[in-house]
Parts: structure tokens; sequence; C-alpha cells
């Protein structure tokens, strides 16, 4: 960091949100984003919905796994 940079007049926590949730994108390369809109289309569920539903199943089966 430079030595010029003034924080004299900063304020501490000012864009501090404690009850802020966070939602992180998630980035598919090109073949599972295909294969995933070829399973979307017939069905009209959406691509998100298909991504939340494996990856909660994989949650599923970790938690299993770690429980024996």
């Amino acid at each position: 960091m430079k030595k010029e940079y003034d924080f004299s007049k900063g304020e501490r926590g000012k864009f501090y949100k404690p009850d802020l949730e966070l939602y992180l994108p998630i980035y598919l390369d090109q073949d599972t984003m295909e294969n995933l809109l070829k399973f979307s289309a017939p069905t009209g569920v959406e691509v998100e919905a298909i991504v939340k539903d494996w990856i909660n199943k994989d949650i599923s089966i970790v938690k299993t796994v770690m429980s024996k």
C-alpha cells in the first residue's frame, strides 16, 4: 500500500453488515452447461434448480458417510 493514502478520516466498520447473506456464483465449464441445458429444456426445470438439487444430494451423501 502506498504511504500517501490517508485513512485518518475513515470510519471503522462503515460498510460492515452482520446479517448480510452472500450468494456466490458457480461457474460451469461449457460441456457441463450444455448438458444441463439439454436436461432442463424438455422438462422446463431451470438449470439452477438442477444444480441445487445435485449439490444438496452430494451434501447428503457426504453427511451420511461422515456420520459412520
